[in-house]
């Protein structure tokens, strides 16, 4: 959600600007296509808010995935609809079909105005100037500047000033069993990769120091474009992950800023970026998607990678680079599952030694090929399995966690009231935002010594606590 406090020219005319409130749910990727719009409606004079009623329509970006989203998507347009009456529906849940094959919003909520599916801002945008006519020429009186969210030419961010995800593609080619996105998404579309990094660069130059790179499938990064070559700066560059990945570097060491990969599929030429974080140039830091470790279970998943080589390739990397931190997802109860595959699972997370790993029971999604397979397990294994997944997990993480106490680390700090007085919280280059732990900063030991949110510090690893590192500032 947003709140624009600029100024529209209606507003300087003495009418009041029209106003949109807007919701965001869902994963990181929909926050990106939720800025787009933000960016888009401020720029044409509408205002924007994070509340429903007293609004002259609402946006609700949505999340279609897993059966808790769909809800949680469904609910909140509910809401809308009865605080406001006025609702344009977009997102992932907006490209499911409900029964008979007719739109699943409109069934359930048929007094919506529009509902779009994801990545589409231009009907969208399409939408609100039908329901609410946009009060000025974007080219005559735009005045950004004052917003606070403005991040220059990459626009309106909802995330913190000093951290901003940079996505890099849409789509996805691969059709896992499990998975509905390329239904809702579409095939992977790379960015020109001087549109990314125009965006990065104006993303550093107005505070942003941490950059996250995502997409469905990071690695996969100019395949559909074969790699082509584009220009950036006047200076041709291959449309390829790790030339992305230097330029990047180039732009973030004039600040210090970080770079962080997500969503990386691992492919052999992944390996490619290991020498960037031995250097210290892109954090020493890959989330990965394994999903699971057995051949078979994998297959049944249609995964484009195979577990036997996954242990082999983690020691690859971490013989390139020791300090690399391995964050992964996993499912656990996929349908035919026998226990001895999911004791390979369990014996791959012990072997691995994952630094960070979520899991998700499986869950029969609408029109995922999985739900098919023979062998659905009931619910309550499902969860049952989930528990045990998690127990080893966290036991390795927290033995890894441990491995820490008594060094020193740089802190990228999030939240230091009374200027870091009494103590604040931020992240190592092990923790990416909202996914993964923290470093809860204790008091520094000189009154003289501050710490403010986006700003870099150090500390000494003295404890754990759960998911979190302890430090204290040095």
């Amino acid at each position: 959600m947003a709140d624009n406090g600029g100024m529209s020219s209606s507003a300087l005319e003495g009418r009041p600007a029209p106003t949109v409130g807007f919701v965001s749910l869902g994963c990181p990727k929909a926050l990106t296509d939720s800025e787009l719009i933000l960016t888009r409606l401020s720029a044409e004079g509408y205002q924007t808010r994070k509340t429903f009623a007293g609004s002259d329509l609402v946006i609700v970006n949505t999340c279609g995935f897993i059966d808790d989203a769909v809800r949680e998507s469904l609910d909140t347009i509910g809401e809308a609809l009865a605080e406001n009456g006025r609702v344009i529906v977009t997102g992932c849940l907006g490209a499911r079909t409900g029964e008979g094959g007719d739109n699943l919003v409109r069934q359930v909520h048929p007094k919506v105005l529009a509902v779009t599916g994801p990545h589409a801002a231009d009907e969208v945008l399409d939408a609100v100037h039908r329901h609410l006519p946009k009060p000025h020429d974007p080219f005559v009186d735009l005045v950004p500047a004052v917003r606070e969210q403005f991040r220059g030419e990459a626009g309106i961010k909802l995330t913190p000033r000093h951290y901003a995800y940079l996505k890099i593609s849409e789509g996805c080619n691969h059709r896992c069993t499990f998975c509905i996105i390329p239904s809702m998404r579409g095939d992977l579309v790379s960015r020109p990769v001087g549109d990314v990094l125009n965006e990065a660069r104006a993303l550093l130059e107005s505070g942003t120091r941490e950059l996250l790179v995502i997409s469905q499938d990071t690695s996969a990064y100019g395949v559909d474009v074969k790699y082509r070559t584009g220009f950036w700066d006047g200076k041709p560059m291959r449309t390829r992950l790790t030339e992305l990945c230097e330029a990047l570097a180039r732009l973030a060491e004039p600040y210090g800023a970080w770079i962080r990969l997500h969503y990386v599929y691992p492919y052999p030429h992944v390996d490619e970026l290991l020498p960037l974080m031995a250097d210290g140039r892109i954090l020493p830091y890959l989330d990965v998607p394994f999903q699971h470790a057995h051949p078979e279970v994998l297959r049944r998943m249609k995964r484009p990678a195979s577990g036997e080589r996954n242990l082999e390739r983690l020691q690859r990397w971490r013989e390139a680079c020791p300090q690399i931190v391995v964050r992964s997802t996993f499912i656990a109860g996929f349908p035919g599952e026998t226990e001895a595959e999911f004791e390979a699972l369990l014996e791959f997370i012990r072997e691995a030694r994952i630094d960070r790993a979520g899991c998700f029971a499986y869950s029969p999604v609408d029109g995922a090929a999985a739900n098919e397979l023979p062998g659905m397990l009931p619910a309550p294994e499902r969860d049952a399995r989930r528990a045990r997944f998690m127990a080893v997990a966290e036991s390795v993480s927290t033995h890894k966690l441990r491995e820490r106490i008594g060094s020193t680390v740089q802190v990228l700090v999030d939240s230091a009231p009374s200027m870091g007085r009494k103590g604040g919280t931020g992240r190592s280059y092990a923790d990416a935002p909202e996914i993964d732990g923290t470093v809860r900063l204790l008091p520094p030991d000189r009154a003289s010594r501050t710490l403010k949110a986006g700003e870099f510090t150090r500390a000494r690893i003295v404890d754990t606590a759960g998911h979190d590192l302890i430090g204290q500032v040095v």
